[in-house]
């Protein structure tokens, strides 16, 4: 079982989704950086949490594929 994700990590994550999806990769440190380059989020855990979901959801896109 995993944590809960909150409606603004959700909501953050589609956004940038929407917008950047060809940046982001299946890797999470690439992806962190990518997620401190394109927000302004103010806490280190926050942007992990991002960074954390988009990597499960591009990973979850390919194995579908």
């Amino acid at each position: 079982m995993g944590r809960i994700k909150t409606k603004l990590t959700k909501r953050l994550t589609n956004e940038l989704l929407e917008k950047h999806h060809d940046k982001f990769t299946d890797n999470f440190d690439a992806n962190q950086e990518k997620v401190t380059a394109l927000t302004t989020t103010s806490s280190k855990k926050m942007r992990n949490v991002i960074a954390g979901y988009v990597t499960r959801l591009i990973k979850k896109e390919k194995a579908e594929q």
